[in-house]
């Protein structure tokens, strides 16, 4: 699929997706969201790959929001149906891959642009970068799943405060919260990302795609998150990866994890 919006590039087990809107300041439209969980997709269906991360284009920003444009004059029903769609196309997909994904938050990761940094498994933020959900200023509110991964990462009050306030926090306070894994300079920050993603796909691809279902279990409703993981826990005996680790660990060597 050839693509308007992002560019890709896989090097050494790694596939960089890099939203590029630099004019729009990367805003999220339509067509950038599907061509988003496209590239996701096959990221996730493509064997050589063990970690992606999801960036923006130019310094100023990951992702500054949606296209407003877009759905100004929309109804009540093209509403939810905006939302719904949303979600499920990208947002929600990014957080239930087996592949794991960190997002290097560039630059301003406002609205839908946190939203895809919060589904994100791991934040990498630039120094200089600003967060926020600034929904309620235009009349609405966070509809990518912005409420409820905020209030799981940052607590119920503080959540509340930056949706009521609209304002954004910077980098330090978002380390702070537990919005952000790790702060570092613009010109380090894809090395980090990359050095993140370096020591994730030294691991087992099979045990990471189990920690990633139970670590999400404990948030969703009516699931056991104890339960789920006895489950993958028990998965994880019958894998070729298992059988490496243990043996490569009693052999005093490093494994070769395959991802069976």
């Amino acid at each position: 699929m050839l693509f308007e919006n992002i560019l890709t590039e896989r090097k050494d087990g790694i596939l960089t997706i890099t939203i590029n809107r630099p004019k729009q300041l990367n805003a999220l439209n339509a067509a950038t969201i599907a061509e988003l969980s496209h590239a996701f997709k096959a990221g996730e269906a493509h064997a050589e790959v063990r970690a992606i991360i999801v960036t923006g284009a130019g310094d100023k920003a990951f992702v500054a929001g949606a296209d407003i444009k877009e759905f100004a004059a929309f109804s009540v029903e093209e509403g939810s149906k905006l939302s719904s769609d949303g979600q499920h196309t990208l947002f929600d997909l990014v957080e239930k891959l087996h592949t794991p994904v960190i997002a290097a938050v560039n630059g301003f990761a406002l609205g839908g642009g946190l939203e895809l940094a919060m589904a994100s498994h791991i934040r990498v933020v630039a120094e200089q970068a600003k967060m926020g959900l600034p929904e309620v200023s235009l009349g609405v509110i966070p509809g990518y799943g912005g409420t409820q991964r905020l209030a799981r990462l940052v607590g119920k009050g503080k959540a509340f405060e930056m949706i009521m306030t609209a304002g954004m926090i910077s980098a330090a306070d978002a380390y702070h919260w537990g919005l952000a894994n790790h702060i570092t300079t613009a010109g380090e920050l894809m090395g980090m990302a990359q050095k993140t993603a370096s020591k994730i796909i030294k691991n087992s691809p099979t045990a990471i795609s189990s920690a990633i279902r139970a670590v999400n279990a404990g948030y969703e409703e009516g699931v056991n998150g104890y339960e789920k993981e006895i489950e993958e826990f028990g998965i994880c005996f019958g894998t070729a990866d298992f059988k490496e680790g243990t043996t490569a660990f009693m052999e005093k060597r490093k494994p070769e994890f395959t991802g069976n």
